[in-house]
This record gives C-alpha cells, structure tokens and sequence, in this order.
C-alpha cells in the first residue's frame, strides 16, 4: 500500500450534511468539496447511509492528514450552511455530519471516494497492482472463501471503486466477472457519476 495517509495514524475527521438524500449525490458533493475547500492531497472522504430522527439520506465524512488542514477546511465550511462536526464543535444542523464522522474516525464504516491511489484505479488493474498503489487494503470476493484472490487476476474496474471501512480495515467487495476476472460488487451508474471530474 502506498499513501501518505497513514491508516495506522489518528486523523481528524469532519462530518459534512449538505442534505443529500442518495449515494449518487453524495458522491457528486465530494467532488464540489474537493474544490471549494481546497480539499489536500491525502484526505480521505467517505460517503454515509444516515438514519437518525428526523433525517434520512447520506452524510459524508472527510478525514483529513493533519489538524492544521483541518482547521483550514472546517473554517471555510463554517461559511456555509452546511451541517458540519469537528471533535467536539458543531455548525448547523449537524446531528447527521457528527454520526457520518464517529462512524469514519472509529473506521467502523464509511464507503470511500476519495483515497490514496483512487485515481490509478481506471480500465482493467490486477489484484497485486490494486493493492499496491491504493489505500484499499484488502479485498473480498463474494461468495468465496475468505482468500484474497490470485495477485495476477485482472479487475475490471469500470471506474467506479468504492472500498468500504469495516473493522479498521478499507476493504473492496468484488464479484465474479467474464473470463475469469473479477468487478467491484458496486457498479456506476447508467450514467457514471462524476464522469467529467475523472476517478
């Protein structure tokens, strides 16, 4: 795995509510944050499912290398009217930003789209190329056994390649595909999100 984003560190995690309801418009307000926040290399941002009182929809959460970035992004976000959680400060409604980011900071959950190697992973990669220039360290063929698959087969990523934290671990669902190699378990979208900004 190569990242500057050390997945054994301790990084400062913000929860972001811009009242997005799917994963699709999730996805399209990282790649706006990205920009309007100056978003720096080595940040991760995950997308989250939010089921609390009076909210349901998604949550992102945006991990960030150090506390100076932080500050950075959580002072341009307090310009918005955005929900936003940091540690113990709150802005808006931010009930549903302060869960997306307990859920990143612990790693128990949190489907990835922005991370380290994200935008090497486009047509066909291996198993062993995957895992070397990514933050996605492990992977999991469904209905298999618990194995990583063979470093040499192929991965169809159709671009789109969404790992998940589960258990302190960025781990890529993938099923079976034609000629014996393997898709992520996620598919894009008829109409591939987020096209125009490249992943």
């Amino acid at each position: 795995m190569t990242t500057s984003y050390d997945p054994s560190g301790v990084h400062p995690v913000i929860g972001v509510d811009a009242g997005t309801t799917t994963l699709r418009e999730s996805d399209h307000l990282i790649r706006d944050l990205r920009t309007t926040l100056e978003l720096p290399p080595g940040t991760v941002a995950c997308t989250h499912l939010i089921r609390t009182e009076g909210r349901r929809g998604t949550a992102v959460s945006l991990a960030l290398p150090e506390e100076g970035s932080a500050e950075e992004t959580w002072q341009r976000l307090t310009a918005t009217e955005m929900g936003a959680a940091l540690h113990d400060r709150r802005h808006g409604p931010a009930e549903a930003a302060a869960a997306a980011a307990a859920e990143h900071a612990a790693r128990r959950s949190g489907r990835a789209v922005l991370y380290a190697g994200v935008e090497r992973l486009t047509g066909t990669v291996t198993v062993a190329d995957l895992l070397k220039s990514t933050a996605i360290d492990q992977l999991t063929v469904v209905g298999a056994p618990l194995t990583t698959p063979d470093p040499t087969t192929p991965i169809l990523t159709q671009d789109h390649v969404r790992p998940e934290w589960r258990e302190g671990h960025l781990i890529l669902a993938l099923v079976p595909a034609v000629g014996n190699t393997l898709a992520p378990f996620e598919v894009p979208n008829p109409t591939p999100c987020c096209a125009d900004h490249g992943d």
